[in-house]
């Protein structure tokens, strides 16, 4: 690793597995000190806890539980996250819920919940994230950066799960708005929208069926890592990006362009 992200400190929601647990393990391989926010420190894939894997390997990383839908949970995340490191540089919104509903198959409480974690969430953290880097001094122009998780499913339908879709549309519009408002504070926000990402996570996620067909429409010759992912957000977090902001990055095999 090159220590692009030296010196930085990180918060990543929904890093205890999936995409966000990559991108931990990558930010503090690039010299990071990394806050893993979560509900619960386990996997969902199983294995070893994130932060674990961290410390195995010789980085610097805690684990904090928030449940991103309570403001309350992230505002405590980022006082702890600043009284323990002095500052914040990024913090990337990950954590996510779907509820695999069509329009007329979506009760409100489905709706509710994941408006709640997925935008809901996301306001939470842009906001909570923002008002801390406010008070900084940059660092390389620069005095934060924030990193929300989209979808190619915010850019087209995504097919049985409405609820999931109008949120991740809503992660991208969030990240543009945020980029014009605050780009004179010298906040940076951009967005990574994945493709067809194999976690293993169980559920739906893994329905053969969905796997098959996202095989069929991604051009590249196998469907995302999680790996893709962080790379992905180690480049936006660091130096390398500055004069990128209010992007949403597509990462998804080529399948938007097919």
């Amino acid at each position: 690793m090159t220590g692009l992200l030296r010196g930085r400190t990180a918060v990543i929601t929904g890093a205890s597995s999936g995409i966000g647990r990559a991108i931990a393990l990558s930010f503090a391989a690039e010299g990071a000190a990394v806050v893993v926010a979560d509900l619960t420190p386990e996997p969902i894939e199983g294995g070893e806890a994130t932060v674990e894997l961290i410390r195995q390997a010789g980085g610097d990383a805690s684990f904090e539980i928030a449940n991103v839908s309570r403001w309350q949970d992230i505002d405590a995340l980022i006082t702890r996250a600043v009284a323990r490191h002095g500052r914040l540089d990024i913090m990337v919104n990950n954590a996510a819920t779907y509820s695999g509903t069509k329009l007329l198959d979506t009760s409100a409480d489905q709706w509710d919940e994941v408006m709640a974690v997925n935008m809901t969430g996301m306001f939470h953290g842009c906001k909570r994230a923002i008002q801390q880097m406010l008070t900084q001094a940059p660092r390389e122009e620069v005095r934060g950066r924030v990193i929300n998780l989209g979808s190619q499913h915010g850019v087209i339908a995504a097919r049985g799960d409405a609820p999931y879709g109008v949120s991740k549309a809503g992660a991208i519009y969030l990240t543009r708005q945020i980029a014009v408002d605050y780009a004179r504070d010298l906040v940076v926000c951009n967005c990574i929208s994945p493709g067809k990402i194999v976690t293993g996570k169980p559920g739906l996620a893994m329905d053969p069926t969905n796997l098959e067909l996202a095989r069929q429409r991604t051009p590249w010759p196998r469907l995302g890592r999680p790996q893709d992912i962080a790379n992905a957000a180690v480049f936006l977090a660091s130096d390398r990006a500055t004069f990128i902001t209010g992007a949403n990055l597509v990462v998804d095999g080529g399948w938007l362009a097919a």
